[in-house]
């Protein structure tokens, strides 16, 4: 019976399992073992930081000759000491045991410029990239990876790449540092940039094809404190993400406002300036369709005004934990984009909270909703919820996690209003009972997802969806 099947179409059969099942084909036999090995493609290792995890990655990496995409990681241990020496040793085997790479996610410590050098002979078709990098930075390498779409580097404290680099090479500069040079980069995410470093103002003038942009935990952008050259990359830049990064926030805005028409998505988390965030909502020209922002103590109701002024073909806003945000703010922005607003989140703020009749509006201003986030909003109650759904007809997507509010009755106006529902978020409502659960899973029709307890799920809710394809997990 275990030859009846050709090598090919098992790989085949394989490569179509779930993953929580997939694994334990390779039990059956050691030829499924063998033919599980080398259908994988992608791979994910959490390693440790012994002696014995280099041999360990060896011989595993050598069984699964095909993989195009690959994840190590390696937690960081304040036990051990392990140097730059560790993560190349690492990187190499991965450029040796592994040419077929399109994608690496290598975050197993500060790598040298060696061993990267090594990687990019080996695989060159590396089309994404995400690794550690220690101080100083010298960003030259990136041109011998040609095909490189996607790069995230994270700066880590440390010894430096190399030590015995001259002064110009170890702040990212060379002899040609000024020729043309046009990278292939089409996303880049910092994380880590101190307020002090350089060595990125080369490569904001070579990355004029960048559509995606993200900053995490940044006090610089790696040129000295000087926007001269970032504002070379900003044309033709598309979404731009700014994660704790107070101390640049205004720079950054300012130089999007003035130069970057073709901005479509902003997302700003834990680290705004009231006045370069009004300054941007005002003063920018370009056609912004999606806002994320996190800021409890920075967006008020003028900003609010701002983008209902600035940006009325917003198609997706999303506010979180933002605790001066009154209903005034909302409304007018909801007078102003309700044409076209297709996704709403509006998580943890206290607004939905305090105004009574607020959603009931929102709801009437949001008609074309597809997808709806009032998570975490714990004293959200059933009339509140049911007075917004009942002119939101067209909901997809509708997440209500954290709202202690609730009752039965909520998943009763939910089954009533929102015909199209295919995914539903009810974790953590601790007023929602197994029966009503139970009720809006089998007379929903559309219903492809619902995430709650599994202790909520009754014997015949679990298998009526499995007999209609509904996934059902917390």
């Amino acid at each position: 019976m275990d030859k009846l099947l050709c090598d090919e179409l098992v790989q085949e059969i394989f490569q179509r399992l779930p993953p929580s099942t997939s694994s334990s084909v390779s039990l059956v036999s050691k030829r499924w073992l063998y033919l599980y090995r080398t259908s994988k493609t992608s791979l994910s290792l959490r390693l440790t930081p012994h002696d014995y995890t280099i041999p360990s990655l060896s011989s595993l990496l050598s069984h699964y000759p095909f993989l195009s995409s690959l994840s190590l990681l390696l937690p960081p241990d304040p036990t051990t000491t392990k140097s730059t020496t560790f993560a190349d040793h690492l990187l190499l085997l991965v450029s040796s045991f592994c040419p077929q790479l399109h994608s690496l996610r290598f975050l197993a410590g500060p790598v040298s410029l060696s061993s990267l050098t090594s990687l990019s002979a080996a695989c060159t078709q590396l089309t994404y990239l995400c690794i550690n990098l220690s101080r100083p930075l010298f960003l030259m390498w990136i041109l011998n990876f040609p095909s490189l779409k996607e790069l995230s580097i994270l700066v880590c404290s440390g010894e430096g790449l190399e030590q015995a680099v001259d002064v110009n090479t170890e702040y990212g500069f060379c002899a040609d540092d000024d020729s043309d040079v046009e990278l292939g980069l089409e996303s880049l995410c910092l994380s880590g940039i101190g307020a002090d470093d350089w060595g990125l103002g080369w490569l904001w003038r070579s990355c004029r094809k960048l559509k995606k942009l993200q900053f995490r935990s940044c006090e610089g952008i790696g040129d000295g404190g000087s926007f001269s050259s970032f504002v070379s990359c900003l044309q033709g830049v598309q979404e731009v993400e700014l994660r704790t990064c107070r101390t640049i926030i205004d720079g950054v805005l300012v130089k999007l406002a003035e130069n970057c028409d073709s901005l479509t998505s902003l997302l700003v988390y834990d680290g705004g300036s009231r006045e370069g965030l009004l300054r941007f909502f005002s003063q920018s020209h370009c056609n912004l369709q999606k806002l994320d922002l996190r800021l409890p103590l920075d967006l008020k109701n003028d900003h609010l005004l701002a983008v209902a002024m600035n940006f009325r073909s917003l198609s997706s806003l999303k506010l979180q934990s933002c605790c001066l945000v009154s209903g005034e703010g909302l409304r007018a922005l909801g007078a102003a984009v309700s044409s076209g607003l297709e996704e709403l989140a509006l998580v943890n703020c206290d607004v939905v909270e305090r105004e009574p009749g607020l959603l009931s509006t929102l709801g009437q201003n949001f008609r074309q909703l597809r997808k709806l986030d009032l998570s975490y909003n714990e004293m959200l109650v059933d009339k509140e919820l049911a007075s917004m759904l009942v002119s939101c007809n067209y909901l997809v997507d509708l997440r209500l996690r954290g709202c202690k509010g609730l009752t039965n009755a909520a998943m009763v106006s939910v089954f009533k209003s929102c015909k199209y529902l295919e995914n539903v978020d009810i974790i953590r409502c601790c007023g929602i009972q197994a029966e009503a659960i139970e009720f809006f899973v089998m007379n929903s029709p559309q219903l492809r997802q619902v995430q709650v307890e599994q202790s909520k799920i009754s014997d015949a809710a679990k298998t009526w969806a499995s007999h209609k394809f509904i996934e059902a997990f917390a």
